[in-house]
């Protein structure tokens, strides 16, 4: 087409045949929206009149105008890293780390049996804030968690020891409660709107007491020894809970002087890992995943975010709350099972301010209290923090009475980060 000439294509649906004064392209189809003049000296792509098409124009950045749109901004490789939700815990893992490593260095903190121990202490707790972690995305507290490991231990520990049942039998009966109770705390928040702080608060109390009525009525005292050596002989227990896994592994290592031995320097020091590390692995794993790339992830970052809109979109909100309170309850019955494998007992005060301890591993792990926001990764990382400065300190100088003070001022710190974190991510958002 060579210039003058009239166009040969036609106009669009709606849209009028000529350009307006000041050489502009015209609006699009709808007529909503005016596009910038075309900028000089562009190549001819089939416009009107050798400009740039109108779809082209409307997407060009003209020089001077407004901030790009943010699918488009540049962001630094640490401003994206710093908008993740586990960059405190992990940051904050790497540092305490590094100040146990000058200052237990020779201590053997650091030693085979140093690391399972520490680690061990992480894996409980990282399976109870698993369960938090997510609960707390979807906008939920669970204070009852603490005591439900109580309730759980006791109850799988009563019918092996007083009337003859599989051990097996009785902790699945043991998860059929736990899952019915998780379900009548989300039941009881979805259908009355009253605060899950509130309602989980008061099963905390009915779950202490039950768990020291039962116990009393049986037992005579708040603590039923003897279901460890039951557990032991289980054949389906023994494999999911009791003792470690790979110790021929470290047999083998040990008789070839890998790892420390006992003084017959034979036996390991160390017989295996610990069964509760594989449940920690296995749980973290499913739920970050679950989290992160599936519909129900999509759906508790939502309803965290805003029930009601999640609610008006079509996210199915009472299900997804109740489903999550049910899996903190199956969190809490897990951390009981393997204890009572571990401890070779059931006490009335197990599971004590272990709800507090979940939430803070959640917090400095990058959740918000006000939901829709936080990651399982920095949850993990929250409890590895927590484990090794509750054994490390052990390790070092310093009086374990200094353990709570730390556990308050991390929580502090992770929550200012936190909010400062989120307040720049809305701010960029809405530039």
């Amino acid at each position: 087409m060579q210039p003058g000439e009239p166009s040969t294509t036609p106009p669009r649906s709606g849209a009028p045949s000529g350009r307006p004064p000041g050489g502009g392209v015209p609006p699009d189809d709808q007529g909503t929206r005016p596009t910038p003049p075309a900028p000089p000296g562009a190549a001819d792509d089939g416009g009107a009149d050798g400009g740039l098409p109108a779809r082209a124009v409307a997407d060009a950045v003209v020089p001077g105008a407004g901030p790009a749109d943010e699918r488009v901004r540049k962001i630094t490789g640490f401003q994206r890293v710093m908008g993740r939700p586990e960059s405190a815990s992990i940051a904050g893992a790497v540092l305490v780390f590094a100040v146990f490593a000058l200052t237990a260095r020779d201590s053997g903190m650091f030693a085979l049996d140093g690391v399972m121990n520490w680690s061990t202490v992480a894996a409980y707790l990282g399976i109870l804030a698993t369960g938090a972690c997510l609960l707390m995305i979807a906008g939920e507290f669970d204070l009852s968690i603490g005591s439900m490991i109580g309730f759980a231990g006791m109850m799988a520990a009563i019918p092996p020891l007083y009337f003859g049942w599989p051990v097996w039998a009785a902790m699945a009966m043991t998860l059929v409660l736990a899952l019915a109770l998780g379900w009548l705390n989300g039941q009881i928040v979805v259908r009355t709107g009253l605060p899950s702080f509130i309602v989980t608060l008061a099963f905390l109390f009915i779950l202490r007491g039950l768990t020291l009525a039962f116990s009393i009525a049986f037992a005579n005292r708040t603590i039923v020894s003897g279901i460890g050596d039951l557990a032991a002989k289980d054949p389906v227990v023994e494999v999911l809970f009791y003792g470690t896994f790979g110790n021929e592994l470290f047999a083998w290592m040990a008789r070839h002087h890998w790892i420390k031995t006992l003084d017959d320097g034979v036996t390991p020091l160390v017989h295996g890992i610990p069964k509760v590390l594989l449940w920690w692995f296995v749980v973290a794993v499913a739920s970050s995943f679950r989290l992160t790339r599936t519909r129900l992830g999509n759906w508790i970052f939502a309803v965290g975010g805003d029930a009601t809109a999640a609610k008006n979109v079509g996210v199915p909100v009472r299900r997804v709350k109740v489903s999550l309170f049910m899996f903190t309850a199956f969190c809490a019955w897990l951390f009981a099972m393997l204890q009572i494998c571990d401890v070779g007992s059931a006490a009335a005060d197990r599971g004590l301010q272990k709800e507090f301890e979940a939430v803070i591993a959640a917090v400095i792990g990058g959740s918000l209290l006000t939901g829709g926001y936080g990651s399982v990764v920095g949850a993990s990382f929250g409890a590895l923090i927590f484990g090794v400065v509750q054994i490390g300190i052990g390790y070092t100088n310093v009086s374990s009475d200094w353990f709570r003070v730390f556990l308050g001022v991390m929580l502090l710190f992770a929550v200012l980060f936190n909010n400062q974190v989120r307040r720049r991510v809305t701010e960029a958002r809405s530039t």
